[in-house]
């Protein structure tokens, strides 16, 4: 793909009109993200003026912080799910989980039938201080029950930063990559940036993500780009049409 930009864009710039998000936080009430259905409306009339017309919300489950269940998770969604169609200009509002990989999820991936993006393309993270000691028979077990994985933000998992090799490693394993689209913006740091210049490089991400939870997120979709590799970028945006309906 032909980047069309010669100067670094905002990062808004880059967002098509009725473009499909894979990754936030927008149920109210139910994780670190939209606290009221005021700040989830806000929140989404902000997204859509970007050009994400189109949204998959993903609440986090993680076991002693978000206790949450896919049950609970679906019928918030439909108790707010018209609110959001009367008050935004959203032509889809879909549920999806982020899933913390841990001794918790092995279990669940057993016995609940996991919320996807879509068909069985699955949201997955993991801890910020270090990966689980089992990280590869998750995804091998994720895998055997019928699921593709999909790891959140791989750039910002700092213990990957000095072994670069591991991100290889975990493509081959059978993970896709989303990439945190204010990761591109130093929002989380320059070394974050660094390393997701050089995974965009690569051509290892597959999708982006908001991740938006709140309206500081939003906010910085007005900063400049400043990776190099734009027209990996701009790919990988592209890429999220698999998503829409």
């Amino acid at each position: 793909m032909i980047s069309f930009f010669k100067n670094k864009p905002l990062l808004s710039d880059l967002i098509p009109d009725n473009h499909v998000d894979i990754h936030s936080h927008l149920i109210p009430g139910i994780d670190d993200g939209a606290v009221t259905i005021e700040d989830s409306i806000s929140l989404i009339n902000r997204m859509n003026d970007i050009g994400f017309k189109n949204i998959i919300t993903t609440p986090h489950i993680i076991t002693n912080v978000w206790n949450n269940t896919e049950s609970a998770i679906t019928q918030k969604h439909q108790e707010i799910l018209k609110t959001i169609h009367d008050h935004t200009n959203t032509k889809s509002f879909t549920i999806g989980v982020e899933y913390m990989m841990d001794d918790y999820f092995l279990k669940r991936l057993t016995t609940e039938k996991l919320l996807t993006l879509k068909d069985n393309y699955l949201l997955v993270e993991m801890s910020y201080l270090n990966p689980p000691i089992q990280l590869y028979d998750i995804i091998f077990e994720i895998q055997l029950a019928g699921y593709k994985p999909i790891l959140a933000h791989p750039e910002r998992y700092l213990f990957y930063h000095q072994n670069f090799k591991e991100y290889h490693k975990l493509k081959n394993a059978g993970c896709l990559f989303q990439l945190n689209l204010l990761s591109t913006v130093d929002y989380y740091g320059k070394n974050v940036r660094l390393v997701t210049d050089k995974l965009l490089s690569n051509q290892l991400y597959d999708f982006i993500g908001s991740d938006i939870h709140h309206q500081k997120h939003i906010d910085a979709f007005k900063n400049k780009v400043k990776v190099k590799s734009l027209p990996e970028l701009e790919k990988a945006i592209q890429n999220n049409l698999f998503f829409l309906e």
